[in-house]
């Protein structure tokens, strides 16, 4: 049913119940009302890279390696698939009584923060650093969950509003200040691309944004209910509301925070302290009105998603969705788009090897496949697993761990670097490594991840645990050609080993099954096709960005950098050769690629924009248009772009889009920068 209807339906709803009964469902862990026919109702539930948190269900790449496939069609079908292993799962769990949390047909996904600093811990969550890049899929997963049928097919929500992205340590206490046009630039528009693709709901983040906790906010509520016309529902972040009173000091109890987050539109509170919505009510601090308006919210939800009378026909969903061979094979192409060659002298794809040398922390882990907010496989493959099932009677496979993930030693009663020696013993031996070294979300993550605890999950610096960089600077020295594999979520400066190294591919966390996917890039069953959806910085330019808890846009990410990166936003190798030719008619360009490679390959079309002669443009050209294209070997494929005027408008001062300069465009696998043109040999065009 529409949103109409459904409102109606819970209108009357909420109508027949006592105020306590409609205060009672403003909490995440909604009590059934039996008297009513209500069941109980928890309302959350993840789905960040597939469904998570509620055992098995198809493992995606993490959401950055998700944002690397610049794919918003595979991204589409991917929510789709997480929407129907979620109803599979509902379904299964209703039928045997169980609601609890976890179960339900909220998911909190998309994460659309931008990934404004390399430093934070849960980037990784993100589509990345660029606003249009994340408008594109985010607003595509959100369609592939909510489906577009007359039944919502599950409810997606934009997470964290509005302009959040760390310190970890901080987040209950910070205010995140950010001028009218980074709000306007960098920070909202996001989030207004997926109300305007009708997603269901919105949580506010923990910090305060310019002075008002994002969860009881009248600036940010205006922007969203009033300018955007938003009509879903609002939930906080987990335990946000107690922040107010307990760490932002902007109310003095629990019943002042409940007011002022329920009377700025927070509709259900994650956390305790919607318990004391009716000490409010008892006080006279909020009214009936504030109740039941929030509880008709909720209520429309539950409506258009069918589970409250009727019934649909995603009732009938059943389990055997869950990890089906379509699923499976959609993950794996997520997997083999997400997939970033950053270098490589010619080393990969791998011939002729007899005996390989798999070493590295990371090699054998299970948790540098998955990232953070994931589910559970009923299998994993490994990079090591991998290598063995292709190389399986073909070469023999040779593995040391190297090193700890983050201590100094691997057991602990020995002495440091206690890895090296038996690494270097099979590197020696081999006649080529792959040596697989990164992170995982003990080091990258949330607030409390157990490896990292020093900086609560956000990364001091660019670098690898000093373990990991000892074993990279003794396997290199071995002399053996060798292929870093990087698992993380974020940018890294290998240092000297990124040097030294014959070639690097970043895999992000690329799924439970993604060892499998690594070993047919690195023995060229498949060509690498991903993208960079954040810029790799030189560790110790992080000495000259704005601090961390500066919010301005200026200094950082590809739009406003001043200097050269490491690695730029948007690049990323093939196994092909491939050549790119654009012409424009105003604002239509079209694209022409041609492969003179050895094998099929995707490519992925690139089109920023410059504003010449504006004062309001960002520094640097913008993404204003992409697209993913297959180009068969000795073949060549097409792309057409239609960029609408409002792309090539900039933010000024106030806020306002305005028209100003002349619109330049250039077209390339990359930006139209010279360290680009340096790492790929090819020059954008400009059109």
């Amino acid at each position: 049913m529409n949103r109409e209807q459904a409102r109606a339906k819970a209108e009357a709803l909420v109508a027949r119940m006592t105020v306590d009964e409609a205060a009672s469902q403003l909490k995440f862990d909604a009590p059934a009302i039996e008297r009513l026919g209500v069941p109980a109702y928890n309302w959350w539930n993840e789905a960040l890279h597939g469904v998570a948190r509620a055992g098995v269900a198809t493992s995606y790449p993490q959401a950055i390696g998700i944002a690397a496939g610049f794919d918003p069609d595979l991204t589409r079908r991917l929510g789709d698939i997480s929407a129907t292993e979620g109803r599979a799962k509902y379904n299964a769990a209703s039928a045997h009584g169980d609601r609890d949390i976890y179960k339900g047909l909220t998911f909190w996904s998309p994460n659309v923060n931008i990934f404004r600093d390399p430093r934070w811990g849960r980037g990784h969550e993100t589509y990345g650093e660029d606003p249009f890049l994340t408008a594109q899929l985010g607003a595509a997963y959100v369609k592939g969950l909510q489906g577009d049928g007359e039944v919502m097919k599950a409810a997606a929500c934009a997470k964290h509003f509005a302009v959040h992205s760390g310190p970890e340590a901080l987040r209950h206490e910070f205010d995140a200040r950010a001028s009218k046009k980074d709000m306007a630039e960098t920070y909202l528009p996001a989030f207004h691309a997926l109300v305007d693709a009708g997603v269901e709901a919105v949580m506010g983040a923990y910090n305060r944004t310019n002075g008002e906790p994002c969860c009881g906010s009248p600036a940010l509520q205006k922007i969203l209910r009033e300018d955007w016309r938003f009509e879903g529902h609002f939930v906080s972040d987990c335990w946000a509301v107690r922040d107010f009173h307990e760490h932002h000091k902007v109310t003095a109890c629990p019943e002042e925070s409940v007011t002022l987050a329920l009377k700025n539109g927070c509709d259900v509170n994650c956390g305790c302290t919607y318990q004391f919505v009716m000490s409010a009510y008892a006080k006279g601090m909020i009214s009936e009105a504030d109740i039941r308006r929030s509880a008709v919210r909720l209520f429309t939800c539950r409506y258009m998603l069918g589970i409250l009378g009727e019934g649909s026909d995603f009732d009938s969903i059943p389990c055997d969705v869950v990890e089906c061979p379509e699923h499976l094979a959609a993950a794996k192409k997520a997997s083999e788009q997400a997939c970033v060659l950053l270098k490589n002298d010619g080393m990969l794809p791998l011939e002729n090897i007899k005996t390989l040398g798999v070493i590295g922390p990371n090699a054998n882990s299970r948790a540098a496949l998955v990232g953070n907010y994931h589910g559970t496989s009923s299998r994993y493959v490994t990079v090591l697993e991998g290598l063995q099932d292709a190389l399986e009677g073909k070469a023999r496979v040779l593995y040391a761990e190297g090193s700890h993930l983050f201590k100094d030693r691997i057991e602990h009663l020995s002495q440091p670097h206690d890895g090296i020696a038996e690494a270097l013993a099979v590197a020696e031996r081999s006649d080529a490594v792959v040596l697989v070294v990164g992170l995982d979300e003990t080091l990258e993550g949330e607030e409390g991840d157990t490896g990292n605890a020093a900086a609560s999950g956000d990364k001091l610096d660019l670098l690898l645990p000093e373990g990991q960089r000892v074993l990279m600077d003794a396997v290199l020295k071995a002399g053996k050609p060798t292929a870093i594999v990087l698992m993380a979520g974020s940018a890294i400066d290998l240092g000297e080993a990124g040097e030294k190294a014959n070639a690097v591919l970043l895999t992000w966390y690329p799924g439970a099954r993604g060892g499998s996917t690594v070993a047919d890039i690195l023995l060229g069953r498949i060509s690498p096709s991903g993208k960079l959806p954040v810029t790799f910085y030189h560790n110790d330019q992080l000495e000259r960005m704005p601090a961390f808890t500066d919010y301005s846009m200026q200094g950082r990410t590809y739009r406003y950098f001043a200097e050269e990166p490491l690695y730029p936003f948007g690049y990323g190798l093939t196994y092909c050769d491939c050549h790119v030719s654009a012409r424009r008619e105003g604002n239509r360009i079209e694209a022409e690629v041609v492969n003179e490679g050895p094998m099929d390959t995707d490519e992925v079309v690139q089109v920023y924009v410059q504003n010449e002669g504006s004062a309001h443009a960002p520094r640097n050209p913008r993404l204003c248009a992409f697209a993913r294209v297959h180009i068969p070997a000795g073949g060549f494929a097409s792309a057409t772009f239609e960029i609408p005027d409002e792309r090539l408008c900039v933010i000024d001062d106030e806020g306002s889009s305005v028209m100003e300069g002349t619109p330049v465009f250039y077209v390339g696998f990359g930006q139209p920068d010279p360290r680009t043109e340096a790492l790929t040999g090819k020059k954008a065009v400009k059109v």
